[in-house]
């Protein structure tokens, strides 16, 4: 026992974080995902659609793993989970590369969205408590690089799989890209572990915690729910379907971004791979971003605004055939795509406070299930039908209108509520 928190206290929490961004840095590369696509469908003769399914099947894994593995991660810990994550990341990659050169689809769905899928949910969860466990005095900035990695991905994983796929073919690609990944995983989780009890960093206090701007600014939560009873409030509702759209519509230009933009303005498949990459680096931007603007502006105000520019944005890039403004509106959205998710658990907290925090975080994380299952197919489809993706844009603009009524009636419940809360304290008083 004094070995162990010997070798914990040792350890630097800085590289700590250095090992989670590595975990979220490989996973995130999933969002690389549609460098593959055309590839995919001109080397096997699937259908766009087929190959978008197996994309679908990951994320929709990811949601349903994030939630299930919860538990999981407490009972074994960081290093367990972060190194079971690898295997099955890494796994589905490799298995992707053996799927394709044995040209079947079914194998492809198994490898590269059961097993892959399930690795980037465990993968997501494993860090993430335990940085902020190394960060008491830190938290925001803790889980910001944490996220960001696992938006960045796609920076690095877009390029080089471009180049690869050039040269070597993409059963190969698959094989390369798959150990790389497990040696980062293992690397990360293999120096992860929770700081011993009562570890707090010099300079401050055993048992204290900085809440940042929460605790400054005084704010009240609406209440303190169970997750069960927080299932039951019409803002649990609203909150999960501003989420599911918010995802489906990111998804949905994730899943397509290289072929849409080799399509629409011509870009080649290096430049639209450059492309993607920079749209991890915007969506891991916005994760920050965002939710530190949400700190300043509100939660409940910064979703209406969410909505309000993707709406401007999806009305705009049907008529758009410049390069540059269809790259700028892509990455805008992205940037809300990653801050939708960086703001979430901290609305939860606004909404429900922190009693079941996480089991009611696990709950709304469906939604990025059931996201992943539409965003892809219906654009895929859409593409197939039309043979054009102008389509996609106004339907989906359709669904952010939806998102932004759906908003303004969360802000509609949260004053309601306060109102009341209002108005029992003054009676109580009197």
């Amino acid at each position: 026992m004094r070995k162990e928190l010997k070798i914990m206290r040792e350890k630097n929490r800085w590289l700590i974080a250095l090992s989670a961004v590595a975990i979220h840095l490989s996973i995130g590369s999933a969002y690389a995902y549609s460098v593959f696509q055309n590839p995919l469908s001109e080397t096997l003769g699937w259908e766009r659609s087929q190959v978008s399914l197996a994309f679908t099947i990951a994320i929709f894994f990811l949601g349903i793993s994030a939630a299930a593995f919860g538990q999981f991660v407490e009972k074994n810990g960081p290093r367990k989970s972060a190194l079971l994550a690898a295997v099955l990341f890494a796994s589905g990659i490799i298995g992707s590369g053996l799927a394709v050169s044995l040209g079947s689809l079914t194998l492809f769905y198994v490898t590269y969205g059961v097993l892959g899928g399930m690795g980037l949910g465990l993968g997501y969860i494993s860090p993430v408590s335990t940085l902020v466990k190394w960060f008491p005095d830190r938290r925001g900035l803790a889980t910001g690089m944490a996220v960001f990695g696992f938006g960045a991905g796609a920076l690095i994983a877009g390029p080089i799989a471009a180049q690869l796929i050039g040269i070597l073919g993409i059963a190969s690609t698959f094989y390369i890209l798959g150990v790389t990944y497990f040696v980062l995983m293992v690397a990360g989780a293999s120096y992860i572990a929770k700081p011993p009890v009562g570890w707090v960093p010099k300079g401050m206090e055993p048992g204290t915690v900085s809440g940042g701007k929460y605790d400054i600014k005084g704010t009240e939560d609406l209440a303190q729910l169970t997750a069960k009873e927080a299932s039951k409030t019409k803002r649990f509702y609203l909150l999960w379907i501003m989420m599911f759209i918010n995802i489906s519509t990111g998804l949905m230009l994730i899943s397509v971004a290289s072929p849409m933009a080799q399509e629409k303005v011509g870009m080649t498949a290096i430049a639209a791979a450059s492309m993607v990459g920079f749209m991890g680096l915007f969506n891991g931007g916005g994760r920050i971003g965002w939710s530190s603007a949400s700190d300043y502006i509100g939660r409940s105000r910064i979703y209406p605004i969410f909505f309000a520019i993707q709406l401007v944005a999806f009305l705009i890039l049907p008529n758009i055939n410049n390069v540059i403004i269809f790259q700028i509106l892509i990455f805008i959205v992205l940037t809300i795509y990653g801050g939708g998710f960086a703001v979430l658990p901290a609305f939860i907290g606004d909404l429900f406070g922190t009693k079941q925090l996480g089991a009611i975080h696990g709950l709304i994380l469906t939604a990025w299930s059931m996201a992943g299952v539409m965003g892809p197919l219906l654009v895929a489809y859409i593409r197939d039908v039309t043979n054009s993706y102008d389509a996609t844009f106004y339907i989906f603009a359709v669904f952010l209108v939806v998102a932004f009524a759906t908003s303004l009636l969360m802000v509609k419940d949260i004053n309601r509520i306060k109102a009341i809360k209002e108005k029992k304290l003054s009676e109580k008083v009197s």
